[in-house]
């Protein structure tokens, strides 16, 4: 039997527009953990290409790499400055709820 080759997975790979890095975003804001965010916003940078995003930002790249490791709190000013330079915007929507009815 031949040997399968299993390759690692990298959503950078498939961030090639506007619309399915807006989607994917969306995606893991709505449903994924704070690590997740972070890890999200970083394969956009990689998919994006890290240094204009960082010029874009007004940081350097080395800050921008520090900026969405895990070990460090990423301020929401940051994020908002992130999504200005890739182009995109944050949108908010109400949650679902349950709706109770008083008796």
């Amino acid at each position: 039997m031949a040997k399968q080759k299993i390759y690692d997975f990298d959503a950078a790979e498939f961030l090639d527009n506007e619309k399915a890095i807006a989607e994917y975003l969306s995606e893991v804001f709505a449903n994924g953990t704070d690590a997740e965010v972070k890890r999200a916003l970083s394969d956009v940078a990689r998919a994006r290409n890290m240094t204009e995003i960082a010029k874009k930002m007004g940081v350097s790249r080395p800050s921008l790499y520090k900026s969405l490791s895990d070990d460090t709190r990423t301020e929401f000013g940051t994020i908002r400055k992130f999504l200005d330079a890739i182009g995109v915007k944050m949108t908010v929507t109400p949650a679902k709820r349950s709706v109770s009815v008083a008796a």
